[in-house]
Order: C-alpha cells, then structure tokens, then sequence
C-alpha cells in the first residue's frame, strides 16, 4: 500500500464512501479510512447508516410492521391467522445478514473501483497528512493533495442519563433488545425516537416518549404533523410534549424517570430507557489543533457553499456540516466534492433534499412548511388531499394521513410538498424531482397519474391548490 494518494476520505459512511467511488471513478487515486468495526470485531464499511442506523432501523420497522399487521389487521383482508408468535431471534438475525450483505458490498465496490480501504482510525495532521490509529499495529501517516472529513456523527449523551449498554442506551441500542422490553421509555420525539418507539410499541411494548418541544414534530408542516400524532395515539405511543427530565436513576432493577411539563411533576418507571435527543458531529480525536480547520459554536466544521474548509484542500461533508443529517445528503456533498476535485463543476441543491420519517403511517417532506411561509410573510397558495379518498390506499387498508401541496401564487413555483400516509417516502420522490427541475404546479397537475395509485393522492394536491380537485370537496 501507497503513502501517497490524491484524496484520502476520512470516513466510510453514505458521505464518505460514495465521494470517494465517484472521485476514483473520475481518475482519482484514493484511500477511504474508516475504524468501524461489525460485532464480531471486523472492520466494516457503511458507517453509522449501514450498521447502526437507517438499514437496521429499517429492518425492524419493516418486520414489526409485518407483525402487527398480521395480529391486528389481516382479518380485515379474510386472513385469519390462528396465532402469530414473534421470533425475535430470526428478526434480529435478518437484520445482522442485511446489514453484512450491504456492508461487504460496499467492499466490494470498493475494490472494484480502484479505492484502498484503510482500516483505522484517521486523524487529520497539518498538510493534509493524515495520521492512521489500526485497530492493531503502530500509527502511520498518508499524505494526499486533498482531505475529506466524512467521519459523520455520534448520539448525544445527556449528562443525567449517561450510556450503560443495558438499561439506559443510546439508538443503536435500542436496535439490540433481545426482547421487547415490557415498559420502554423514549427521551426524543424526532425521527430517531418516533421509528424505535414504533419498532418496539408494535411488538408489544408499552412506549412512552418524552419530548421537551412543546409541539409534536416542530421540523415538519404542523398540519402534517397533527395527522401524524393523532395516528400514533391510536396507535397507542404514548408521547408527552413539552416534558422536561429532571432526573433519570436505577430503583430496583428498573429506571425511573422524572420530568415536568405544563401539568405539573410526573416520573415514569420503565425497564429500558433509550436516549434519541440528536446527534452531534463526530469531530473529536478528528482534527488536530494545527490542520487550521475552523469549527463553528456548534461544533460542526466550517464549510462554503461548495463544503471547502479553512483549510487549503482540505474538505469536509455529511453530518460534520452545516444542514440536515441526512445519509443522502452527506453522499450528494461528496459526489459534489469528488467532482470539484477532479476540476468538473457540481452542486448541491439544498432546497429540493427529502427528509423521511419511517413510522406507519410514513411521513416525508420537502421544501418549505406552511409556518415556515407564514413567518416570513411570504404570499403562498395551498391545497391538500386525504388518503381516505385513495382508491388503492383504501386497498391497501392504510387510507390515514393526507397530502399537502404548497405554491406560490404569483409564479405558481412549487415552494413545499408534505406527506403523511402509506409509502410517504416514495410519494416524496415526485415532488423533489419536480422541484429540482423547477416544475410549476400546473405541470404537475398536468402530469397523467396511474389509476389506482398512491400518487393520484399527489396529483390531487396539486389540483386543489386551485380548487381543481377532482375527488375532493373544493374550499
């Protein structure tokens, strides 16, 4: 193995495995360090993503879906199942294959691709030189024209509830049980804290979820956002707002927790507790103090619009940056970088990204919110359609939820979509394809829908935005 490349990724997640395939797909001699290693103490590529987060989180919310959907819901369709006994054994292992099979793929595309997998721990020296920890053997240092910090990020730990791997536990944890733990208790309403508290409710939990904002969701449209936690009511989450913890402590093999809200004093004793109140940039043992990389009060890494540090050739993207942390956001910035690297010119569009929440009903969005326009006092139209008048989402028996189409009403320049309702995710695409392409609303409304589909519930939206809708009451 080489000393000297012409880019050295730092970090081999969704960010920094996808930056360092383009760049080498482009000419570019790369070596892609990263120091994660599987439980059987492999190095393993992926990242948090891969490993940890989206992928497993995925599997379990897919499985448990199933379960519940076969307890409570395929009568409904003429399926009678005399019994459906959970296994979580086999659902767990289907998860650990998932993950090893996506894990050693991207090895393989590795390979293919001309990169060098560095297995260790990269720490960023002046002069683009990068210091590497292996697991096993002494530190050696690679040198290379330019840098990528991809190193991604970690949970944040609340100092009243500190990580002890078996009762109080962080989202990889929670990813873990052995069991469906009788009571579990959430810290965090995002999305983190919604998908486990799903996963676990549909198995049989008892799930209440702390949340300290005073509103369901505050990062989504709040109509959206409604709809959505009136489901999960139903859905029996039990999820307190504006709920302040004040203490968090073992009684007698249990963890107690004590918060306060509007309505007074409350404690709740659950047998696991997990931690989802954010993440913060993985920075530390990163960067040392004379690579002259500038971070920000928050802790991220200083970037330009085109994820340029302080400094020279020295680049950083994903969740070290300013924006959201999102895995497909963090691999757009590294094909942008890898493109800039290699002299082309490239751009992200950091309006049109989707975010995704993957409960049931799923809720996704892009774009601006209604509150977000009716803070800044910007002129908007808006319209919106209720899966309870899909066809197929009425076949598919999971008719909640609705769409919303929000536009200008001067240019007709579509400024936000919002989704909540089955394969909300999917739904999605549409709309950020049309805004990356700068579609009106009325090239929407003109675009044909298959029938039956989910997405006539899309194409009804945007007809309603002018009162057009077809198969719902115009106001």
């Amino acid at each position: 193995m080489t000393d000297k490349y012409d880019l050295i990724v730092i970090g081999g997640g969704p960010s920094g495995y996808v930056g360092a395939i383009r760049a080498a797909q482009l000419g570019i001699s790369v070596a892609c360090v990263d120091d994660w290693l599987d439980g059987q103490g492999k190095p393993a590529l992926g990242g948090t993503c891969l490993n940890a987060g989206c992928i497993p989180s995925k599997v379990l919310l897919e499985s448990s879906e199933l379960y519940h959907r076969a307890r409570a819901e395929f009568a409904e369709h003429g399926i009678m199942v005399n019994e459906a006994r959970l296994d979580i054994d086999a659902m767990q292992g289907r998860k650990s294959r998932i993950v090893r099979q996506l894990t050693t793929g991207i090895n393989a595309l590795l390979r293919a691709n001309g990169v060098a997998a560095v297995a260790g721990r990269g720490r960023l020296l002046a002069g683009r030189q990068v210091e590497v920890a292996p697991h096993e053997g002494e530190p050696h240092v690679l040198r290379a024209e330019h840098v990528v910090l991809a190193a991604g990020s970690r949970p944040v730990e609340l100092p009243i509830a500190p990580f002890d791997g078996e009762s109080i536990v962080d989202s990889e944890g929670a990813l873990q049980f052995d069991q469906p733990p009788p009571r579990l208790g959430v810290i965090g309403g995002g999305v983190i804290g919604l998908e486990l508290g799903s996963v676990w409710n549909r198995l049989g939990s008892k799930v209440t979820i702390l949340e300290a904002m005073d509103r369901f969701l505050f990062m989504a449209d709040s109509q959206v956002a409604r709809e959505a936690q009136r489901q999960f009511k139903r859905q029996g989450l039990d999820t307190r707002l504006g709920a302040r913890v004040d203490s968090v402590r073992h009684v007698n093999g249990h963890v107690e927790v004590r918060f306060s809200d509007r309505e007074g004093d409350h404690h709740i004793s659950v047998d696991k507790l997990v931690v989802a109140v954010g993440r913060a940039p993985a920075t530390q043992g990163l960067i040392d103090d004379s690579a002259g990389v500038a971070l920000t009060e928050r802790g991220q890494v200083q970037v330009d619009g085109q994820c340029r540090t302080s400094a020279d050739g020295v680049w950083a993207i994903g969740d070290l940056v300013r924006g959201p942390m999102l895995a497909h956001k963090g691999s757009e910035e590294g094909m942008m970088v890898a493109e800039i690297i290699a002299g082309r010119s490239a751009e992200v569009n950091y309006e049109a990204i989707p975010s995704v929440i993957y409960t049931s009903p799923e809720i996704a969005w892009v774009g601006r919110t209604e509150d977000q326009l009716q803070e800044s006092g910007q002129p908007y139209k808006v319209g919106s359609f209720n899966m309870a008048a899909n066809g197929r989402a009425k076949a598919m028996a999971q008719a909640a939820g609705l769409a919303k189409f929000i536009s200008d009403p001067d240019t007709d320049a579509i400024l936000g979509v919002h989704i909540v309702g089955p394969m909300a995710g999917e739904l999605i695409q549409e709309a950020v394809l049309a805004m990356e392409f700068e579609a009106s609303t009325e090239d929407l409304q003109r675009t044909v829908h298959g029938h039956p589909t989910l997405c006539e519930a899309l194409h009804e939206a945007a007809l309603s935005v002018d009162k057009r809708a077809i198969h719902a009451i115009n106001r």
